[in-house]
């Protein structure tokens, strides 16, 4: 996780660089073709210091004195843009531009992980989980319904249509994801596309530009052991700050991590705490209703029955016929 951290730190260090130096470049450009721009930007420079100095010696003689300074340095401004201007450059051409301006390419804000901080260690996680090329492919337009059976299930309605449903309250998730309070809970036996169906909506989600992150439920339990296991402590906060913060946490396959006292109270920590924080899941399953009910402590129970929607994929095993159609 650390080395992920820096990795994330030395990306902003190289696109601070680049940007100050396109800065320079472009200020270069203009002082060419227009030098009263550079006389006028020395000016600036002076009335700053003399600013400075007004304030820092005795302010509360000096209003009118700093009043006068202001004004000018307001006028210079002016003239400055209405030059770039009359040139064909946009009044902005020569300041830093930054990938992010909120917090300028530095990754803060107030002392607290920007927001694309959080996103550019996400995508690092992508990169190594190949999430990003399995998106490409497993997304809404390659979701096929023809692949579940439209014949009537044990009583039930046909799996088409009950898949059919499913995706609607998946695509409900996604278009009121700011306002609608309830994740959802997928679960079923496995080849039913529990797994698909998540992915289109973290693809989706990830494309409006929410910060988005899926773990299977070992890969969740073995990196919060092997981070608290690290010597470095930071380590192990800065994971489960990520798990708690992103916009929406995909844990997939849950059940089949190891049942241990360890990973119980980590799971419910994380699963609690964002709830606490109004912040969404998708979270999956391969094992029955009860089965859940049975493995995992009674107060991991009611946070799932009273704040996830219960989605029950059934039907046969669609990845059979997929390799038949493919």
């Amino acid at each position: 996780m650390n080395n992920l951290v820096q990795e994330v730190l030395r990306e902003y260090d190289m696109l601070r660089d680049k940007s100050l130096k396109e800065a320079l470049s472009r200020r270069e450009e203009v002082y060419r073709k227009i030098p009263q721009i550079s006389q006028i930007d020395d000016k600036i420079k002076e009335i700053g210091i003399e600013i400075s100095k007004a304030i820092f010696l005795n302010p509360q003689n000096q209003k009118e004195f700093l009043e006068n300074l202001r004004h000018k340095l307001i006028y210079l401004k002016k003239e400055k843009a209405g030059l770039l201007k009359l040139n064909g450059y946009p009044e902005t051409y020569m300041e830093q531009e930054y990938e992010c301006n909120i917090c300028k390419d530095t990754g803060f804000v107030n002392n607290k992980r920007c927001r694309c901080f959080e996103q550019k260690l996400i995508n690092l996680y992508y990169k190594q989980s190949s999430i990003e090329e399995i998106t490409k492919i497993e997304n809404f337009d390659n979701f096929d319904y023809h692949l579940y059976s439209d014949k009537p299930y044990k009583g039930k309605m046909s799996p088409r249509e009950n898949i059919k449903s499913i995706v609607e309250v998946a695509k409900d998730f996604i278009d009121y994801f700011d306002v609608e309070k309830e994740s959802l809970f997928f679960y079923g036996d496995s080849g039913l596309g529990k797994t698909f169906l998540s992915h289109c909506v973290a693809k989706e989600l990830l494309d409006k530009g929410k910060v988005v992150l899926y773990r299977t439920a070992p890969d969740l339990v073995e990196g919060l052991r092997l981070n608290k296991l690290n010597s470095d402590n930071d380590s192990y906060y800065e994971y489960t700050d990520l798990l708690r913060e992103c916009d929406l946490l995909i844990i997939d396959d849950l059940g089949t991590e190891p049942i241990t006292p360890f990973s119980l109270q980590e799971i419910f920590s994380i699963v609690n705490a964002r709830l606490l924080a109004n912040k969404k899941f998708i979270i999956s399953t391969n094992l029955p209703l009860s089965e859940v009910m049975n493995i995992y402590p009674e107060r991991l129970c009611s946070r799932i029955l009273g704040n996830f929607k219960l989605l029950n994929f059934y039907g046969d095993d669609i990845r059979i016929k997929r390799k038949t159609i493919n």
